[in-house]
């Protein structure tokens, strides 16, 4: 799908895109953040591989890691379902049971949605959050001398997808691609400390996506070394795992680029250095790498639904 064509062109009919350009728009006059999502089946998710409680679990998180990139705290969702007119009673009671599941694991409540007919199942999801920072994250955020610092591991949800389609073993992997995390954990850490703004998105469209939405939105080069992005070695499995690291999609890790002197602060159990901000070069991003070679990194395609 041409998204960041669309998305242009939505930007230039609209007579006021100010909200538009970051996970979550801030809506200062009431000090909330909201952010939307929509997970179609054969699209985001596949009922071959994914239970209807997953299914539900997944369309939650995947909202709510986008108000954990905003630094916000989640509140509220509304849940829109489109379903196909044979769809069982069991399969939506199985999928609001993983909604629920979400909802309790992260102190959100349902509050409203929408039922309509659809020729295949389509969940639509607004959720709501409230500042907590004095301080905001936001794409175009990152400065020269930042450092860039993820969280977590890379690739594993495309390994899981990957073990999902060929039916091999590793109930690990399929877990992180079935049932990602919200990271809060690493949030709550950061909030002790941060008194700068910064640059914050979750790597939901990949790692390299979300290095080139910084770039491109701060007006910066970010230079990551590929050998300090962690990620599981068990993806190793896979002749493409160096390509999943770095364009695997759907791992909802966050990427920040920050003060070195405010990642110092953090623990390093949550936050990992992987690189630095530079000033605007030819490429918004620049993979260096003793392992990965420069055909290999030129030939990169970003993470396509």
């Amino acid at each position: 799908m041409k998204e960041h064509e669309f998305i242009k062109i939505i930007n230039s009919t609209l007579s006021d895109n100010s909200y538009l350009g970051d996970d979550c728009a801030y809506l200062a006059d009431f000090g909330l953040f909201v952010t939307h999502d929509t997970m179609v089946e054969d699209v985001h998710f596949s009922l071959k591989y994914a239970s209807a409680e997953q299914i539900g679990y997944k369309a939650v998180v995947t909202n709510l890691s986008d108000l954990a990139s905003s630094l916000a705290k989640p509140l509220y969702v509304t849940v829109s379902l489109s379903l196909p007119s044979k769809t069982e009673n069991t399969f939506v009671e199985k999928l609001y049971q993983g909604i629920n599941s979400a909802c309790n694991e992260y102190g959100v409540k349902v509050v409203g949605g929408d039922i309509t007919g659809s020729d295949k199942v389509v969940i639509s999801i607004c959720a709501i959050g409230k500042k907590q920072s004095d301080y905001f994250a936001k794409r175009c955020n990152a400065k020269v001398g930042d450092v860039i610092v993820v969280t977590g591991t890379h690739g594993s949800s495309a390994a899981g997808l990957k073990c999902l389609q060929q039916d091999i073993k590793d109930d690990y992997l399929k877990l992180k691609h079935l049932k990602p995390k919200a990271r809060f954990d690493a949030i709550d850490e950061l909030l002790k400390y941060i008194n700068i703004d910064i640059a914050c998105m979750d790597t939901s469209d990949g790692l390299f996506d979300a290095l080139k939405q910084i770039s491109e939105n701060s007006g910066v080069t970010s230079v990551v070394n590929f050998e300090d992005v962690p990620y599981d070695k068990q993806i190793e499995k896979f002749d493409n795992f160096k390509e999943m690291i770095l364009t695997g999609g759907e791992d909802y890790e966050l990427l920040f680029a920050m003060p070195e002197e405010l990642f110092e602060k953090l623990d390093k159990n949550l936050f990992v250095k992987i690189g630095k901000v530079k000033n605007a070069q030819n490429l918004p991003v620049i993979i260096e790498s003793k392992n990965l070679k420069t055909d290999e990194i030129m030939q990169l395609q970003p993470f396509d639904h």
